[in-house]
């Protein structure tokens, strides 16, 4: 079997997000498969700009092929796009200048990818907001698994997406939630799709004492892993550490793994340790009380996943249905949806080793069941098998012509997605027969 992943960044330093999610997926499935990988030469998600050669490398026995971005992206003109997309009533072919805006934009990627779709089985297409899996659906939609990493923002309600969910000839859903979200948005039931989401490659041993000698992590501590950024919940996240800490007689810090989007505070209980190894992050995952995810906007946490393997309690934010949902199915962590609740949550279980103890065992037996990658293997192997045996039984549909794609006849994105169902999804074993 031969397969092509598509997605807008791939590097072995990557260490978060779609990127790593495709990289995980793509090193485990060529135990199993012919993988090839087809991506751009950016390495930074802000700006898109050319870092790596353009040609073919193999990274981790992974042979890799790299093209040009056309563009840097004008960050004023993706915003004010953006801004009026979400907000205002605009047509598709303003929604196709705001993918162009986005990035990465890559001609030579698409054209490369019409030719090796002929030759290959399937195309797994990760993050569907991003030109090269919006365009690679198009390009070869009757073998095109999308992995849509989609999250409950306002671009999802854009009114390109609907028919492209409608249009692949399969989905790998991230979650539950994430499922509802897009059969509710997109009327597409027809299209056979699975909850999968991604496994981890956490390590048989780890060694808490040697991060805390090696970071001089000598306190009891929390421990945030992502992208330091505003959109990621980290400036609540500051603001609701520091104010529990001010009235706070025992030690206790906040570390942060991840690169800095957002300033980080001066502030003694805080500490930043960079980008790290990741025999040094499971480490310290391991050696927290509990990770703290306080973003809005998720798809999958594949750090909660990693922290819940590695048996350590998920503090989340109620904001994000996903981890909600997560945290409710597995019985392995907390949420909170304000400062009150934040207090009070983290004292729960910090003050509780009982409790905390529970929620690790819970979280461990959660992602052995759910996550392993033998189980996320036959996931994906099953979808392979069963696409392989049925007919194609619908097709993309096509854009609009050149007037009917010019008419201001979308709504604002953002209401879209606010009318949108909310919340949880509990019954899981209802959504997981199709």
């Amino acid at each position: 079997m031969k397969l092509v992943i598509v997605v807008q960044r791939y590097g072995a330093e990557i260490n978060g997000g779609s990127e790593l999610h495709a990289r995980y997926v793509a090193e485990h499935l060529s135990t199993h498969a012919d993988v090839r990988v087809l991506t751009t030469c950016a390495r930074d998600y802000v700006t898109w700009r050319n870092e790596w050669a353009p040609g073919e490398e193999r990274v981790n026995g992974i042979p890799v092929e790299r093209f040009a971005v056309v563009r840097e992206r004008d960050t004023i003109d993706f915003r004010d796009r953006s801004s009026r997309l979400f907000g205002e009533r605009h047509s598709i072919h303003d929604e196709l200048g705001w993918l162009e805006s986005q990035g990465p934009t890559s001609p030579t990627l698409m054209k490369r990818l019409s030719r090796v779709a002929d030759d290959c089985d399937f195309v797994l297409l990760f993050s569907v907001r991003y030109s090269p899996a919006f365009y690679g659906a198009r390009f070869a939609a009757q073998k095109a698994v999308l992995v849509p990493t989609a999250e409950r923002e306002s671009a999802l309600g854009l009114s390109i997406f609907p028919p492209v969910f409608r249009g692949v000839r399969a989905i790998m859903y991230n979650s539950f939630e994430e499922r509802a979200l897009i059969t509710t948005l997109s009327s597409n039931t027809h299209v056979p799709g699975v909850v999968v989401g991604v496994g981890s490659q956490i390590p048989d041993a780890v060694d808490p004492a040697r991060a805390r000698s090696k970071f001089g992590l000598h306190n009891p501590f929390i421990i945030y892993v992502g992208r330091i950024d505003a959109n990621k919940g980290c400036a609540n996240l500051f603001r609701n550490f520091i104010e529990y800490t001010a009235g706070l007689s025992r030690p206790l810090d906040l570390v942060l793994i991840g690169t800095p989007v957002l300033p980080i505070p001066e502030h003694p209980r805080i500490k930043h340790l960079g980008f790290v190894a990741d025999q040094d992050k499971f480490d310290a995952i391991a050696g927290a009380e509990l990770l703290v995810m306080p973003s809005p906007y998720e798809s999958l946490s594949m750090v909660a996943l990693e922290a819940w393997g590695l048996g350590r309690p998920v503090l989340a934010s109620a904001r994000c249905d996903v981890l909600v949902g997560q945290c409710v199915r597995s019985n392995a962590g907390l949420y909170y949806e304000d400062a009150r609740e934040f207090f009070a949550a983290l004292d729960r279980i910090l003050c509780d080793p009982a409790l905390a103890a529970t929620l690790g065992r819970n979280g461990r037996a959660f992602f052995a069941r759910h996550y392993s990658w033998p189980v996320i293997e036959r996931k994906y192997l099953d979808m392979f098998d069963e696409l392989r045996r049925t007919p194609v039984t619908h097709s993309m549909e096509p854009l609009p012509g050149w007037l009917a794609r010019r008419a201001r006849t979308c709504p604002p994105a953002a209401d879209v997605v606010h009318a949108l169902p909310a919340g949880a999804v509990g019954d899981s074993h209802v959504l997981e027969r199709r």
